[in-house]
């Protein structure tokens, strides 16, 4: 049986790129977490999932995804002079060093993998942007514009970003003794509704009004590097 107008491509590589088996380098990231479990200050399942909510909340939804929605429409309407700009937008307002590395780093890393498994000419011109420091390369703008290039929809590329975010931070949680995996899969689906309003909240904002607001975890996450042993990169 022939299935007519079929978009199973295109969910196929929206599972891709939301996959932890996907190399991008997620999986070494904490957000903080690591120096607030080892401060004491997160030791429960009901206290990381706060952490999640305020991340999702008052960092993810009005900074990164607000970046990545603009760079998914820039992406689609080939305006790479416009992905540059909101690149630089995003780097300017995220204000600690460590993040903005890693950023960087998971870009790069994601920017390498999507460019051999999506050869497009975008990919390829971002990749010279790099080469050349026309650009920082920071991972939400890459995900918003491989995902274009994938032929995955804003939505979904909306919500793969933030499977991806929470996925990677339970998976955190489980290496640091938090949870166990049943737990986290038990938090997975409480954070759906977080998510969604995420989301919801982002596409309401512009450029302009981009911000973030978690002071206690952005300590964190500068005393991280001094932690005497540490699992992950930030």
């Amino acid at each position: 049986m022939k299935i007519e107008n079929s978009n199973i491509a295109q969910k196929l590589a929206l599972i891709q790129l939301a996959d932890s088996f996907f190399p991008a380098g997620s999986f070494t990231l904490s957000h903080g977490l690591e120096a607030l479990v080892q401060k004491g200050q997160i030791q429960t399942g009901s206290e990381l999932k706060t952490f999640l909510q305020l991340l999702l909340k008052n960092k993810i939804a009005t900074c990164d995804l607000v970046a990545l929605l603009s760079a998914y429409q820039a992406s689609r309407e080939n305006n790479l002079p416009e992905i540059r700009l909101i690149d630089q937008q995003l780097f300017a307002q995220t204000l600690i060093e460590t993040t903005r590395e890693v950023q960087r780093k998971t870009g790069r890393a994601l920017l390498m993998v999507a460019s051999e498994t999506w050869p497009d000419e975008k990919l390829q011109t971002v990749k010279e942007d790099v080469a050349q420091k026309r650009i920082y390369c920071l991972h939400p703008i890459i995900f918003a514009v491989v995902s274009q290039v994938a032929k995955i929809g804003e939505e979904d590329a909306v919500l793969a970003f933030l499977h991806g975010f929470v996925t990677g931070s339970l998976g955190a949680a489980i290496r640091l003794g938090i949870l166990g995996h049943i737990q986290a899969q038990q938090l997975l689906l409480q954070l759906a509704p977080n998510m969604e309003e995420a989301y919801q909240i982002a596409s309401q904002l512009t450029l302009e009004e981009m911000s973030s607001s978690t002071p206690t975890i952005d300590i964190a996450q500068m005393q991280h590097q001094k932690l005497q042993r540490r699992l992950f990169a930030s």
